[in-house]
């Protein structure tokens, strides 16, 4: 378990649009690019082994994109590599951060010094969510999955922990990359569900043939 004493004040940071990592779930990776290859060797010997994901913005001009200011690290907790050397890795979410500025230095990747204050909840045990309705949001998101053509393992969905399936489906479902910087930034599981059942209604409307909103 980490404490915020083991939270590092600089980071790796790996710019990648659409994918999403949040506390306490899992991000599986597959790392080919020389600089991010780089990044990883030198991540495998820190002790925290820790990599923050981060949203680039969609901003015209300069050689490198600007980034989102809120991303979340995820510790390296399982890596194997193929033969042409490239690496599958997972990440396991940790703790959002706020990038503060670029990091002094050179390498091969980015590096942010960042801040973790104001998100001290990612630390701690699996929120919970009071006013979830279950039935309703699963009959919502089947819905869902039939229009876009997605398959899932439905009895594990069901059996799933509230913050597990919120948060897998805020990660898997293909929403864009704003949307996913929107649940990334909810500040509590409650508000992230809320979030994602906006965005599933949203997809269903397809072009603005009304539902009722599910609370």
């Amino acid at each position: 378990m980490f404490s915020a004493a083991d939270l590092p004040p600089t980071l790796p940071v790996f710019p990648l649009p659409g994918a999403l990592l949040l506390p306490r779930a899992r991000l599986p990776l597959h790392i080919f690019e020389p600089r991010y290859l780089a990044m990883l060797d030198d991540t495998l010997k820190t002790s925290h082994r820790l990599i923050g994901m981060i949203q680039p913005c969609e901003a015209p001009g300069g050689r490198e994109k600007s980034l989102h200011a809120i991303g979340c690290a995820g510790r390296v907790t399982g890596f194997s590599e193929t033969e042409d050397g490239r690496y599958m890795i997972t990440l396991s979410g940790i703790s959002r951060f706020r990038i503060e500025r670029e990091a002094s230095g050179f390498a091969a990747y980015r590096r942010m010094d960042v801040r973790w204050d104001g998100f001290g909840r990612d630390l701690g045990p699996a929120e919970t969510d009071g006013n979830f309705d279950r039935g309703r949001f699963l009959a919502l998101l089947e819905r869902y999955f039939a229009q876009a053509g997605l398959s899932t393992d439905w009895d594990s969905l069901k059996e799933a922990e509230n913050e597990l399936l919120v948060n897998s489906l805020s990660m898997l479902c293909p929403f864009e990359p704003e949307d996913k910087q929107a649940l990334l930034e909810a500040p509590s599981l409650s508000t992230r569900r809320e979030t994602l059942v906006t965005l599933i209604e949203f997809a269903l409307r397809g072009g603005g043939h009304g539902e009722e909103r599910m609370q």
